[in-house]
C-alpha cells in the first residue's frame, strides 16, 4: 500500500515539474503541494455536511443515522 501511495505521488510531482506552465520555483512548490487538493475536497465536504444537519436538520439527521448505521454494519 505504502508503495503504491509513493508511486502515484511522485508521479504526480513528475508531471507537474513537466506539465506546468509556470515558473520553475512554482512549479517545484506545486509538485510537491499537489496531494493537498484530494485533502482540501474531502475538508470542504465534511464542512458541508456539518452545516447542513444544522441547516437542514429534519433530512440530514434521518440520513446521517443511516450512514452511519451503514457504516456500523459494514465494519
Amino acid at each position: 500500500m505504502v508503495t503504491a501511495i509513493t508511486i502515484l505521488y511522485f508521479a504526480g510531482v513528475v508531471w507537474s515539474l513537466a506539465r506546468t506552465d509556470a515558473q520553475p520555483a512554482e512549479r517545484v512548490v506545486l509538485s510537491l503541494l499537489w496531494p493537498l487538493g484530494p485533502l482540501a475536497f474531502l475538508a470542504t465536504v465534511a464542512v458541508l455536511l456539518a452545516a447542513s444537519v444544522i441547516a437542514y436538520p429534519l433530512v440530514m439527521v434521518p440520513a446521517t443515522m443511516v450512514v452511519v448505521a451503514v457504516w456500523w454494519l459494514l465494519s
